[in-house]
């Protein structure tokens, strides 16, 4: 007989997404006139800047060219693109990484689950809650957890909670722990990491021997200039942190698909017999088994996003939807909800009122409201009595959403 992955089995009964889907599907299906508007998943709904668009185009015609042709690309992308991150990204804010500690995917969703294979199984864990899911759900995959508790908890991970009530900025762990996911600017709470906050972390990691699994992916969002980008601009992390980043939310490319995941050479890790290994080698020796890179069109696509161009482009994408965040933080406060996120980060976080708990409020909004949002218990025990409401959407259904917000709220 053939056995299955039973750690599978573990996993509560739907990814939180599709859960969602599900549910707003069955009320379309019910009330066909109903104009639902969705500031759930935190999917982009502008045009590709117009920069990209005439790469893309050139890379094409380029394809159809026998002598401009490209076939198999390298499998941690072509130097075009990576030297423009390390430039862009890293150098112009005083960090040394080299393109050869870059590695392009096609997401950075896909990284954080992917990178477990490299690190062993008995790694103790360590995740802030609320959580991204991905982080959760693909250590549950790969046999790292026990069962859930009640709560949705896990055996054999450790719940960093982050509430209003510690400002969301998590306790570092009272115990000693392997491996810290870290995601900021935060989905879902949208609050973002002070350099003082980051610090703690490296020095947790350098004296705990640690990894930390730093998601980028919304560092584009930052605006105060105190609030730092990287966590390679904390001394040290270089040694600690493997960083994850993304041009699907900056860029629009959630659809296009392309991302990066930063290696340091520096970072080593243990074997059971006490032998120092690189990662960047096993995570070398990982895609370029398993992945055959990101199309030449798409990492041309990539490349004019740091043209002179594409960046003023890409600023007036990131201010629009930093705009609809405003919109409805102010929105929200403006009928006495308790709102956080929304000013660094295309994501708003929400008291639930009236004591509703967070799917109840789901549910209150979609049929009263015709608006769509997301739990926060989707994300985690701790996020129970929370809401996560996206910016991703055109000003008219924000503004709209707003007004429908306001009326069923008060």
């Amino acid at each position: 007989m053939t056995a299955v992955n039973e750690n599978f089995l573990k996993l509560k009964a739907g990814y939180l997404f599709p859960e969602i889907a599900r549910r707003v599907n069955a009320f379309v299906d019910s009330h066909p006139e109903a104009k639902v508007i969705k500031l759930g998943i935190g999917d982009v709904t502008e045009p590709l800047p117009q920069a990209v668009i005439k790469a893309m185009h050139t890379a094409v015609d380029e394809m159809g060219d026998r002598s401009k042709f490209r076939g198999y690309g390298p499998e941690q992308g072509y130097a075009f693109l990576r030297d423009k991150i390390a430039e862009h990204d890293f150098a112009s804010r005083g960090v040394s990484i080299s393109a050869d500690e870059i590695f392009v995917s096609d997401g950075s969703k896909c990284d954080t689950g992917n990178i477990l294979e490299i690190l062993g199984k008995d790694n103790r864990i360590a995740v802030l809650d609320p959580v991204y899911p991905v982080y959760v759900d693909t250590n549950v995959m790969a046999g790292h957890t026990g069962s859930a508790d009640s709560e949705g908890r896990y055996q054999g991970l450790i719940y960093l909670p982050v509430t209003a009530e510690n400002d969301f900025t998590p306790e570092l762990p009272d115990e000693p722990v392997d491996v810290i996911y870290l995601c900021y600017p935060n989905n879902p709470t949208g609050v973002v990491a002070t350099k003082e906050t980051l610090t703690k972390w490296v020095n947790y990691a350098r004296e705990n021997h640690a990894l930390i699994l730093f998601d980028a992916a919304y560092e584009a969002f930052i605006t105060d200039p105190e609030i730092p980008h990287s966590i390679y601009e904390i001394e040290g992390a270089q040694d600690v942190a493997i960083e994850f980043r993304s041009f699907s939310k900056n860029a629009g490319f959630t659809g296009t698909r392309c991302a990066f995941t930063v290696v340091p050479k520096t970072l080593m890790v243990t074997t059971s017999s006490g032998k120092q290994v690189s990662l960047h080698q096993l995570w070398n020796r990982r895609q370029s088994t398993k992945f055959n890179g990101v199309s030449y069109i798409v990492q041309r696509g990539a490349e004019a996003v740091y043209s002179p161009e594409g960046q003023e482009q890409t600023k007036e994408l990131i201010a629009f939807y930093l705009d609809n965040a405003r919109l409805l933080r102010e929105g929200l406060e403006a009928v006495g909800i308790s709102v956080y996120g929304g000013v660094n980060a295309p994501y708003v976080w929400l008291k639930t009122p009236k004591e509703f708990t967070s799917w109840d409020f789901f549910d209150e909004l979609l049929n009263k409201a015709h608006l769509v949002g997301t739990p926060g218990s989707g994300f985690g025990a701790s996020g129970e009595g929370y809401f996560r409401l996206s910016a991703f959407n055109s000003r008219e259904n924000i503004e709209e959403a707003v007004k429908r917000f306001q009326k069923i709220v008060s």
